[in-house]
């Protein structure tokens, strides 16, 4: 799996779309669609057609772009079941369970509620890949803007079940938002100083932070500690 990391709505929500091609069959997704211009001028540098568009979830900065990059490249939305009435241009939708196929590529779908009740998760367990949307982001998490903290609770569950070498990419470049609070909370210091230095040197570079493995990310990311939904209410 190639991936290209794109940074849409610089300055503002810097949000992330990212673009995976399946090398063995040359077929491209788009995951999620922030902002049409930066989308179209990689695919237009790179030669991609992309074949798909995954949405995590219905908030207008992952979904905004979905009707122009139809336009463009008569591709297919594919979204949630639990969303379909609030995506645009979808598609075809997925639910927790099902398998979704981007060539020879294999997307397992984690319904992850929290932020948004119809939230997903795309996980791609051989290649050990995990797109989080606006569920987990460098150092901490994504508001409730819809969804409950047990239900928050019961998504990371989820994530934190998943293999420490899971490489995760999430839907904004949060980290310097999440670090102050990060060393309030984190005992592991020499891990949250690694972290750090691979942070800056990324961002010094004007490279994403993105990505990190879950093991990483487990001990750095306070969110991550709770052992019990009183625990994260305490933490939130």
């Amino acid at each position: 799996m190639k991936i290209a990391t794109i940074l849409c709505r610089a300055g503002t929500m810097d949000n992330y779309a990212y673009i995976i091609t399946d090398e063995a069959t040359g077929v491209s997704a788009i995951i999620d669609a922030p902002e049409t211009f930066p989308i179209v001028q990689y695919c237009d540098e790179h030669n991609l057609r992309p074949t798909y568009l995954l949405n995590t979830h219905h908030h207008f900065d992952h979904t905004d772009s979905n009707l122009d990059l139809k336009r463009i490249y008569n591709l297919k939305i594919i979204g949630a079941v639990y969303d379909k009435h609030r995506i645009p241009g979808i598609d075809e939708t997925v639910q927790e369970g099902d398998i979704f196929k981007i060539g020879s590529l294999e997307a397992h779908i984690l319904k992850a509620e929290g932020h948004t009740t119809g939230h997903i998760l795309w996980y791609f367990p051989k290649e050990k890949v995990l797109f989080t949307g606006d569920v987990l982001f460098n150092l901490c998490v994504g508001g409730l803007f819809e969804g409950t903290a047990s239900q928050m609770f019961e998504t990371l569950k989820k994530v934190k079940a998943l293999p420490d070498e899971v490489l995760f990419y999430p839907g904004h470049e949060y980290t310097l938002q999440g670090a102050d609070f990060a060393a309030g909370h984190c005992t592991d210091e020499s891990t949250l100083r690694a972290y750090f230095k691979l942070a800056e040197e990324r961002l010094r570079q004007n490279l994403p932070v993105c990505p990190i493995t879950l093991g990483m990310e487990k001990v750095c990311n306070p969110y991550l500690h709770a052992e019990t939904l009183e625990e994260l209410q305490k933490i939130a």
